[in-house]
């Protein structure tokens, strides 16, 4: 019987180790990205803004992670093709959403599906919630018949971003204090003629709220395309990681891209 090569036996020795190294490295990874994709889809996820409907509050460019546990897990509603804009919602009877440990409010700055189309997220500011009335005449809001919050004026300055044609457009900051103390700033053109965005008095379905950007009069919001359902809502922004500043700079200045002074902000 032929003894076996003491030669073979080792080499041998030597590609299983390999093997499982390999076999452990893919696991983890796989591991990984299933992790990643779990607290993306319920736990915490980043989300940019392209527009200016909430400035100077979020500005275009900003980075944001977004708490969508808060307001209870969601299964996804739709599910798109990676690198297309592909892609399929699921059946109702697929959708679920857990208990949330708190609720929108009235104030809270809010991520949530676009009512018309779903598959967009927009962020806008909670103004309203199911039960109270709204109204909104020119500059003012009105809950339940009183103005949103106290208003103090903060001044003026010009914004040659805000809108294509416009090199000189003012821009009016005021202050809110509601009366639960919370403050935020809202802006208003001053310089422009423009039909202002109103809305007669009407009272908000139960589960449903009022949305509206800081930015007032460059917002589409629940003013044009109505109440955002319960269900709808997604998630709370907790805070800005990264703003990027997509002026005419050349790429190789990317460090003066970044507005340095708004990263770690918390949003409220």
């Amino acid at each position: 019987m032929p003894k076996p090569n003491p030669g073979q036996k080792s080499a041998a020795k030597k590609k299983k180790p390999a093997q499982h190294k390999t076999s452990d490295t893919v696991r983890a990874i796989l591991i990984a990205l299933l992790a990643a994709l779990v607290l993306r889809q319920f736990v915490i996820a980043s989300y940019n803004v392209p527009t200016g409907s909430m400035k100077d509050t979020i500005m275009v460019g900003d980075f944001m992670f977004v708490n969508k546990f808060i307001y209870g897990v969601r299964s996804p509603i739709w599910i798109g093709i990676p690198f297309s804009d592909m892609g399929f919602y699921l059946p109702e009877w697929l959708h679920f959403q857990s208990p949330g440990i708190d609720e929108p409010e009235p104030t809270d700055i809010v991520v949530f599906d676009y009512p018309r189309d779903r598959k967009i997220d927009y962020i806008k500011r909670c103004i309203a919630e199911g039960g109270q009335t709204i109204a909104v005449r020119h500059d003012t809001v009105y809950v339940n018949g009183h103005p949103e919050g106290k208003a103090k004026p903060l001044g003026q300055k010009y914004d040659r971003d805000e809108i294509p044609g416009f090199d000189k457009l003012r821009v009016q900051y005021t202050q809110i204090t509601t009366p639960n103390d919370k403050s935020y700033t809202i802006r208003h053109f001053v310089n422009i003629s423009q039909n202002k965005k109103t809305l007669p008095e009407t009272t908000l379905p139960p589960g449903h709220f009022f949305m509206m950007g800081d930015n007032r009069d460059n917002s589409q919001d629940s003013r044009e395309w109505g109440f955002v359902p319960r269900d709808h809502i997604v998630g709370k922004p907790l805070m800005i990681w990264l703003s990027w500043n997509s002026s005419d700079l050349p790429a190789y200045r990317f460090y003066d891209k970044i507005r340095w002074d708004r990263l770690g902000s918390l949003l409220r």
